[in-house]
Protein backbone atom coordinates (compact mmCIF):
# COMPACT_ATOMS: atom_id res chain seq x y z
CA UNK A 1 0.00 0.00 0.00
CA UNK A 2 1.19 3.74 -0.75
CA UNK A 3 3.08 5.32 1.97
CA UNK A 4 2.87 9.40 1.49
CA UNK A 5 5.33 11.85 3.30
CA UNK A 6 4.48 15.90 3.02
CA UNK A 7 7.71 18.36 3.23
CA UNK A 8 7.84 21.93 2.42
CA UNK A 9 5.55 23.49 4.79
CA UNK A 10 6.87 26.89 7.35
CA UNK A 11 6.18 30.38 7.95
CA UNK A 12 5.68 32.79 5.50
CA UNK A 13 4.80 36.26 5.36
CA UNK A 14 1.59 37.66 3.49
CA UNK A 15 2.14 37.61 0.01
CA UNK A 16 4.57 34.92 -0.20
CA UNK A 17 5.17 31.46 -1.22
CA UNK A 18 5.67 28.10 -0.65
CA UNK A 19 6.10 24.99 -2.43
CA UNK A 20 4.62 21.54 -0.89
CA UNK A 21 5.96 18.11 -2.07
CA UNK A 22 4.50 14.73 -1.26
CA UNK A 23 6.69 11.29 -1.77
CA UNK A 24 4.80 8.23 -2.52
CA UNK A 25 6.36 5.15 -1.71
CA UNK A 26 5.18 1.04 -1.75
CA UNK A 27 2.68 1.38 -4.52
CA UNK A 28 2.37 2.36 -8.16
CA UNK A 29 2.46 5.96 -7.89
CA UNK A 30 1.08 6.75 -11.24
CA UNK A 31 -2.41 4.85 -10.96
CA UNK A 32 -3.64 6.61 -7.99
CA UNK A 33 -5.60 9.94 -8.01
CA UNK A 34 -3.60 12.80 -5.43
CA UNK A 35 -5.47 15.36 -3.74
CA UNK A 36 -4.32 18.35 -1.10
CA UNK A 37 -6.22 19.21 1.41
CA UNK A 38 -6.00 21.23 4.26
CA UNK A 39 -7.54 21.41 8.09
CA UNK A 40 -7.42 24.77 10.61
CA UNK A 41 -7.48 24.12 13.87
CA UNK A 42 -11.35 23.20 14.98
CA UNK A 43 -12.37 23.22 11.43
CA UNK A 44 -12.93 20.72 9.02
CA UNK A 45 -10.80 18.85 6.68
CA UNK A 46 -11.37 20.89 2.74
CA UNK A 47 -9.79 20.06 -0.53
CA UNK A 48 -7.26 22.20 -2.14
CA UNK A 49 -6.70 20.57 -5.13
CA UNK A 50 -6.87 17.49 -6.81
CA UNK A 51 -5.28 15.78 -9.77
CA UNK A 52 -6.20 12.39 -12.03
CA UNK A 53 -3.33 9.89 -12.17
CA UNK A 54 -2.12 10.92 -15.53
CA UNK A 55 -2.40 14.58 -14.82
CA UNK A 56 -5.28 15.39 -16.98
CA UNK A 57 -7.83 16.38 -14.60
CA UNK A 58 -6.95 19.14 -12.07
CA UNK A 59 -9.67 20.34 -9.21
CA UNK A 60 -9.02 23.47 -7.48
CA UNK A 61 -11.11 24.62 -4.29
CA UNK A 62 -12.35 28.32 -5.49
CA UNK A 63 -10.81 29.86 -2.86
CA UNK A 64 -7.33 28.75 -4.04
CA UNK A 65 -7.59 29.28 -7.85
CA UNK A 66 -5.40 31.27 -9.34
CA UNK A 67 -3.04 31.22 -6.32
CA UNK A 68 -1.71 28.03 -5.92
CA UNK A 69 -0.97 25.08 -8.37
CA UNK A 70 -1.22 21.18 -8.03
CA UNK A 71 1.41 19.28 -10.42
CA UNK A 72 2.73 15.47 -10.31
CA UNK A 73 6.19 13.68 -11.70
CA UNK A 74 5.21 10.33 -11.91
CA UNK A 75 9.02 9.87 -12.64
CA UNK A 76 9.36 10.87 -8.83
CA UNK A 77 6.73 9.94 -7.23
CA UNK A 78 5.50 13.10 -6.16
CA UNK A 79 3.13 15.54 -6.36
CA UNK A 80 3.40 18.98 -5.94
CA UNK A 81 1.63 22.52 -4.55
CA UNK A 82 2.91 25.79 -5.11
CA UNK A 83 1.41 28.14 -3.44
CA UNK A 84 1.78 31.63 -4.42
CA UNK A 85 -0.04 35.13 -2.98
CA UNK A 86 -0.74 33.32 0.50
CA UNK A 87 -3.27 34.74 2.78
CA UNK A 88 -3.02 34.51 6.82
CA UNK A 89 -6.35 32.39 6.12
CA UNK A 90 -4.14 29.81 4.34
CA UNK A 91 -2.85 28.99 7.62
CA UNK A 92 -3.24 25.30 8.58
CA UNK A 93 -2.26 21.70 8.25
CA UNK A 94 -1.94 20.44 4.78
CA UNK A 95 -2.04 16.99 4.18
CA UNK A 96 -1.42 14.72 0.74
CA UNK A 97 -3.95 12.20 0.18
CA UNK A 98 -4.23 9.31 -2.41
CA UNK A 99 -6.84 7.20 -3.81
CA UNK A 100 -6.78 4.49 -6.86
CA UNK A 101 -9.39 5.58 -9.53
CA UNK A 102 -10.81 8.59 -9.93
CA UNK A 103 -10.08 12.33 -8.51
CA UNK A 104 -12.61 13.09 -5.76
CA UNK A 105 -12.81 16.25 -3.86
CA UNK A 106 -14.16 14.71 -0.95
CA UNK A 107 -11.90 13.56 2.12
CA UNK A 108 -14.16 10.84 2.70
CA UNK A 109 -12.79 9.19 -1.02
CA UNK A 110 -9.29 9.35 0.24
CA UNK A 111 -7.87 6.36 1.41
CA UNK A 112 -4.52 7.01 2.34
CA UNK A 113 -3.14 10.23 4.15
CA UNK A 114 0.36 11.78 5.00
CA UNK A 115 1.36 13.01 8.17
CA UNK A 116 0.78 16.60 7.24
CA UNK A 117 2.94 19.56 7.28
CA UNK A 118 2.35 22.70 8.78
CA UNK A 119 2.15 26.23 7.33
CA UNK A 120 1.84 29.24 8.35
CA UNK A 121 1.55 32.88 6.81
CA UNK A 122 1.59 35.89 9.11
CA UNK A 123 0.49 38.93 8.30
Amino acid sequence: QVQLVESGGGLVQAGGSLRLSCVASGGTFSTYAMAWFRQAPGKQRDIVAAISANGAIIYYADSVKGRFTISRDNAKNTVYLQMNSLKPEDTASFYCAARSIATSKYSRDYNRWGQGTQVTVSS
